[in-house]
């Protein structure tokens, strides 16, 4: 959803003009590390174009005159994968990693590019994390090497909540989750939040499901049905979030679904018609954010035949670019000081890299899934359907506190 130009131009704020192309030329690569097989490939596959797709906006036009490189490598989900395919990536020539789907790839990255920059000075690592969004990578697990630019679970779910206060007809509610970190964290987050802000809703169900390994979730509905909710919270995503959907809408469950992430790869065609205004979306992005974005998100649908729905690869390439360009240098020691306390205009706002932890603060978005129309018209995975924004939260509204205790070199 995901980008405007004008964001890199403004960018060059925070550089003097002799710093653009200090590194015209150079070509720097970036190992990505997400699946591309099993029941998350669509996701992955999503993302990896999108990857793609910006690499080559960015090449056209950057601050720092670099051109970036993508190795795309599929960690299969898993945390040895991940780190066998971050050992191939760095035998590649690699010192940039990118990876999102999945707190526990995300530990194996921190904990394999703590290890080699401690054993390895002169060949450090970097990691970039999309959408890896288990609070404790920002705070138990922090690390000075990881930048997480997508808004971590606690995040999303403050503004969530904020939104839920003023949400008189939410009454009951079941959470129904991944089987992993960041599922067990919605809940944890969810409940501590309504307790403060709505202390009269119940909370008729809290459930857990094996991550990526269910194909029929009616078992499911049906509890939810027998609660007598009338909302669901998830932070589902891939196949278990469009098998949910699919599986309410086949049984006729008439609730709202308050969603982490509805618009990724398979879910708004599950979704159609039948979720009309029923399904929300807490997100740094949506589908009708106007301007130069709704431009390049154009051109990607016709280029790739797909929706660019991870807006915050964007800020992977935005915020390296101008690291690139203040610091004058790729060499990732310097730019991880450079991306500490950054900050840039982007599609959601301003944004800023919290020196504290390297968490990115950014506005975020309440969304709802609606027919497309002349004001919002973008049509999502070709359903005639779309997330029509119903709030935005600034920055400070959906920030949360960190204790991370950062070790720096």
């Amino acid at each position: 959803m995901q980008f405007a130009i004008k964001s890199v131009a403004a960018c060059a704020m925070l550089v003097s003009v002799t710093a653009a192309f200090a590194q015209k030329g150079e070509t720097v690569k970036i190992a990505w590390l997400d699946p591309l097989s099993g029941l998350m490939a669509a996701v992955g596959t999503n993302q990896l174009k999108t990857t793609q797709y910006l690499a080559e906006e960015f090449n056209k036009k950057n601050l720092s005159g670099v051109k970036f490189e993508i190795l795309a490598l599929d960690n299969k989900l898993s945390p040895q994968e991940t780190t066998a395919a971050l050992r191939s990536a760095q035998d590649q020539g690699a010192r940039y990693i990118m990876q999102g789907n999945g707190s526990g790839p995300a530990l194996a990255i921190i904990d394999a590019v703590e290890k080699n920059n401690a054993r390895n000075p002169g060949k450090e690592l970097l990691y970039m994390n999309y959408a890896a969004v288990d609070p404790d990578l920002t705070n138990s697990k922090c690390s000075y090497w990881h930048f997480r630019v997508d808004a971590d679970t606690s995040m999303k779910m403050e503004a969530l909540t904020t939104w839920m206060k003023d949400q008189p007809d939410i009454k009951k509610v079941y959470i129904l989750g991944q089987n992993y970190a960041h599922g067990v964290q919605v809940s944890k987050f969810a409940k501590e939040d309504l307790k403060v802000k709505r202390p009269d809703i119940q909370i008729v169900g809290d459930d857990l499901h094996p991550l990526a390994q269910v194909r029929d979730f009616s078992p499911y509905i049906a509890k939810i049905k027998a609660s007598g909710a009338d909302t669901v919270i998830t932070g589902n995503w891939g196949s278990d979030l469009s098998l949910l959907i699919k599986a309410a809408n086949d049984s006729g469950l008439n609730v709202k679904f308050l969603t982490y992430y509805a618009p990724g790869a398979g879910t708004p065609t599950a979704m159609g018609a039948t979720s009309d205004g029923k399904v929300y979306t807490v997100a740094y992005a949506h589908y009708n954010m106007g301007g130069d974005i709704q431009k390049i998100m154009a051109g990607y649908k016709k280029k790739m035949n797909d929706d660019l729905t991870q807006a915050s690869i964007y800020h992977v390439f935005a915020l390296l670019d101008a690291a690139f360009a203040q610091t004058k240098s790729t060499d990732p020691v310097k730019v991880a000081a450079a991306l500490e306390g950054m900050k840039i205009k982007s599609f959601n706002g301003e944004v800023e890299v919290r020196k504290a932890d390297h968490q990115l603060q950014q506005g975020l978005y309440i969304s709802r899934w609606e027919k497309a129309s002349a004001k919002y018209p973008y049509d999502a995975e070709n359903t005639g359907y779309t997330n029509v924004p119903v709030k935005y939260y600034e920055s400070y509204v959906a920030s949360t506190p960190t204790t991370c205790q950062m070790k720096r070199p």
